[in-house]
């Protein structure tokens, strides 16, 4: 069984994700939210954000940065080259918590790693393409102990072993859609590689060319021991 320690986090459609921690504050991952088809209007303008995580500079990822970071001035954490764009849109510069691979940041009461991810990372500012800096993706450590890996937009890679023995993620999410990330027959190898018992799917269905699917997931790991594919609906949390 899977142990959030109090955090309660919640798939948005897409690659977002909001977590709630104990004390009440509010990190966001890839806030692709007012156009992203699959995220619940409910859910599409939050009433609070502390800390944006943001994997690489693709509209269904970077998706409302700019107008929440305007909003609510929340900690940005991001290669330094989405941070200094985010800054040239209006963001508070001195919020943004610029770093790379390998390097961690502590915030507040969570710290995040930023970790490999195999991606391109263009930033379309206003149909000029800008350099974002490579795709990512994090690590991140919640109060209680809980250890939450995004994947970001990927493709497998044989490092993720190393991701593994390093951070032990408790919870993984995979992107499973294809064509621009693994399909489930590379994020079935992902899990291995990972060592990891609980994965949400994500990153599929969004669009018709997402044609990726849990169940094929599930069966392509049906033989790995303890192994749960939480397979939210938007919208839907694990608590």
């Amino acid at each position: 069984m899977l142990r959030m320690r109090g955090n309660r986090l919640t798939w948005l459609g897409h690659a977002a994700f909001r977590i709630v921690t104990p004390s009440g504050r509010v990190l966001l991952i890839d806030p692709f939210l007012t156009s992203n088809p699959t995220c619940p209007e409910a859910l599409k303008k939050p009433d609070r954000v502390d800390v944006m995580f943001i994997t690489h500079g693709h509209s269904d990822h970077l998706g409302d940065a700019v107008s929440l970071a305007k909003q609510f001035k929340p900690e940005i954490v991001a290669m330094p080259e989405i941070c200094g764009w985010l800054a040239s849109q209006g963001a508070d510069k001195a919020k943004g918590q610029g770093m790379n691979k390998g390097g961690t940041v502590p915030i507040g009461d969570v710290d995040a790693t930023m970790v490999h991810a195999i991606h391109s990372s263009g930033i379309d500012d206003g149909g000029k393409m800008v350099y974002g800096g490579e795709a990512a993706g994090f690590v991140i450590r919640l109060p209680g102990g809980m250890t939450v890996y995004h994947a970001g937009d990927t493709a497998v890679f044989g490092d993720m072993k190393i991701i593994g023995e390093l951070y032990a993620p408790d919870l993984a999410l995979l992107p499973i859609g294809d064509h621009y990330t693994m399909s489930p027959r590379e994020a079935a190898l992902a899990i291995r590689l990972l060592g990891v018992k609980h994965v949400v799917p994500m990153h599929y269905g969004t669009f018709p060319v997402l044609t990726g699917r849990p169940e094929t997931l599930r069966e392509l790991t049906q033989d790995i021991a303890g192994l749960e594919i939480h397979a939210l609906k938007p919208g839907e949390s694990i608590e």
